[in-house]
């Protein structure tokens, strides 16, 4: 009986330890902002749920569209909450 477990530890590999713990996304950032293909950060216009009866539809097609985001901490601050952000 112990030498049948001894041979199965030596044909069934143990799992890999990582040493690093996984980060945790920040959902709220995820959903916001995105990357293009050119690594450019990209987010969406706010103000497009509700008091829109009194806005143009050229201004309601204007809150549709991306927004390159232009702050370096910004930019920073967007990475650090979402690490796993896929480029």
């Amino acid at each position: 009986m112990l030498f049948n477990f001894v041979v199965r530890s030596f044909v069934v590999p143990r799992k890999q330890t990582a040493g690093k713990y996984k980060l945790k996304t920040h959902k709220a950032t995820s959903k916001r902002f995105r990357l293009t293909g050119s690594g450019t950060l990209v987010r969406t216009k706010g103000g497009k749920s509700h008091f829109r009866r009194r806005t143009s539809d050229r201004t309601k097609l204007l809150l549709s569209e991306m927004v390159t985001v232009e702050g370096k901490k910004t930019i920073v601050r967007v990475k650090r909450l979402a690490p796993y952000m896929e480029h």
